[in-house]
């Protein structure tokens, strides 16, 4: 295996948390920050990971607060400190700028990233996710299998409901989306969870998502329960410099299980001149 394909996994201290993070790729190569939504480990980045590796880039994921083997903090930190860390892991690793990539809940924090450092960004990409309060709410449908992590724990429960959760493919292969979402080692802790649905509760990016100055990459998928496509519409029309990829019959998971098609996109933008 070659050394570009060798993660570097370490525990960082980053604002009171214990952090996990993987950094993959040759240290020239360009760096991509990603951010994982609500409950989940880095290990679900590994196909799109891998993806961007062999294009080039210095890939750098990390375990939210609750989630993988970064342990649930008191207080729960809110978007605005989960944004802080995702800082703090650039800053441990002495980058001074990098792309940054959020999907679902971590587009969340990849917008608060956006807001509170923008010295710090490049360009950013955001997937399957929305503006928090002001966009509309996924399907009641998929929502209520979003307040628990059992997904996470149980395989048999994520393929149950991963079509109605996912939609996409999920609905022509629930029993592969749900060994996808439960294939971990290290689900998240019920407080884990619990602290990172606090996280969402009363935030939106709305009031200021047209100072936003970083280029941006908005990535919906046209069948997504969780993450309406009016969400990415909303993103792409207030963000000056947003350009929007509509992908039909894609659902919230397109990003991971369309790994090749959603990292050729990707690289297009992130090395357009």
């Amino acid at each position: 295996m070659s050394s570009e394909n060798l993660a570097a996994i370490r525990t960082v201290r980053i604002r009171g948390a214990h952090v996990r993070v993987s950094v993959r790729g040759l240290t020239n190569g360009e760096p991509l920050l990603l951010i994982m939504g609500i409950g989940a480990s880095l290990e679900l980045w590994r196909d799109f990971e891998s993806q961007m590796v062999s294009r080039g880039f210095r890939v750098i994921t990390f375990d939210l607060p609750g989630a993988g083997a970064t342990p649930a903090v008191f207080p729960p930190r809110r978007m605005r400190g989960l944004a802080r860390i995702a800082v703090g892991v650039l800053d441990d690793l002495q980058i001074d700028r990098a792309h940054v990539l959020g999907i679902s809940f971590g587009g969340f924090v990849a917008q608060e990233f956006a807001r509170r450092a923008p010295t710090r960004l490049h360009r950013l990409v955001l997937a399957a996710t929305g503006p928090g309060i002001g966009g509309p709410p996924g399907k009641p449908s998929a929502l209520v299998h979003m307040l628990t992590p059992l997904r996470y724990w149980s395989p048999s429960y994520a393929s149950r409901v991963a079509s109605n959760l996912y939609g996409g493919r999920a609905r022509l292969d629930p029993a592969r989306e749900g060994s996808l979402v439960a294939g971990f080692q290290r689900p998240p802790s019920w407080w884990g969870y619990f602290g990172q649905l606090c996280a969402v509760v009363g935030w939106s990016s709305v009031p200021w998502l047209r100072k936003l100055e970083a280029r941006t990459l908005v990535i919906t998928g046209g069948d997504d329960p969780i993450a309406r496509p009016v969400n990415g519409r909303i993103l792409a029309s207030l963000i000056p410099q947003a350009q929007l990829r509509v992908i039909d019959g894609a659902g919230h998971l397109f990003l991971l299980d369309e790994s090749h098609a959603a990292a050729a996109l990707v690289e297009d933008f992130l090395r357009d001149a």
